[in-house]
């Protein structure tokens, strides 16, 4: 490469980490606040996600080959953590029959709408796909906010925060040493630049991330607690659950021949390649938190 290819190449990327931290120091507080105050904040900032997720999707899957009612997956997606909002609080109660009958309207409007050569089961299936894949584990988040005993603004938030940095640490771990020792590659089929070191590293670095948050921030800040090493259990967990979401979207994104989710985000693409290891981890930590998770001792 000449030298002013070179210099251009530099420049580039100077200027997507420069949209990279704008984006970042615009959003970050922005979500932290919304966790922090919870409720009808938490449910709007993640219908928000849930929404601009299922758009993503709907294009990955259009660029796939499959033609979903994009719109109506979009309002679902949308809808959905304000429902969960709903609920929770005894506002509205849903009952499951309402949820069954969704398919089923689907399928209803695929008469209409696509007929028998519009490909109406992948239509039905891939809109249905896109709100289980996006919303549903986005709600989790409030579910993590409202945990029984989390005390007030700083439990909840304390312990919707664990999983996110767990998984953020991971990331770093996974980065750091696949610079450092990655020659192996995981499954390049799916993801090329993934190595099995990487993968370790990651491990390694969430197990810890979690133990040391869950000593320096949960107990004495929001007094719960794990059982002896079920911090670093947690972190692992998550580490997989994390990784797992990561090459599922790699996987996704790979199929419909795009780099990028979209371009919502400057400099970090779209919702879904900023989320999608949470899509992973925030469900798995819903139910392994809710057993693992205690008050600490001493706690009057």
């Amino acid at each position: 490469m000449t030298a002013p290819g070179a210099a251009a190449r530099v420049a580039g990327q100077g200027g997507e980490l420069a949209k990279r931290v704008a984006s970042a120091l615009v959003l970050a507080p922005v979500a932290i606040a919304c966790v922090w105050f919870g409720r009808a904040a938490l449910a709007t900032l993640l219908g928000c996600a849930a929404a601009a997720g299922a758009w993503e999707f709907y294009r990955l899957a259009e660029g796939a080959g499959s033609r979903p009612f994009a719109r109506t997956g979009i309002v679902l997606a949308g809808l959905t953590p304000i429902l969960v909002h709903a609920q929770l609080l005894g506002v509205l109660r849903i009952p499951l029959t309402a949820v069954a009958l969704v398919p089923l309207v689907l399928l209803a409007l695929a008469v209409w709408r696509r007929g028998v050569d519009g490909g109406p089961l992948g239509a039905v299936a891939s809109t249905l796909l896109g709100v289980v894949y996006v919303a549903v584990p986005l709600s989790y988040a409030y579910g993590l906010r409202a945990f029984e005993y989390a005390v007030g603004d700083v439990g909840g938030t304390a312990v919707v925060m664990l999983p996110v940095l767990a998984t953020w640490a991971s990331d770093v771990g996974a980065y750091f040493a696949g610079r450092l020792f990655g020659k192996r590659k995981l499954i390049p089929s799916v993801s090329p630049g993934k190595t099995v070191a990487g993968a370790v590293g990651a491990l390694g670095m969430a197990a810890i991330v979690a133990d040391l948050y869950s000593r320096y921030v949960l107990v004495p800040y929001a007094q719960l607690g794990f059982g002896p090493g079920k911090a670093l259990a947690f972190g692992l967990a998550v580490s997989v659950a994390a990784q797992l979401g990561d090459l599922v979207e790699s996987m996704l994104k790979r199929e419909a021949g795009v780099k990028d989710s979209s371009r919502l985000i400057p400099g970090h693409g779209g919702v879904l390649d900023r989320v999608d290891s949470l899509l992973f981890v925030l469900p798995l930590s819903y139910l392994l938190l809710g057993w693992m998770l205690l008050p600490a001792p001493g706690r009057g």
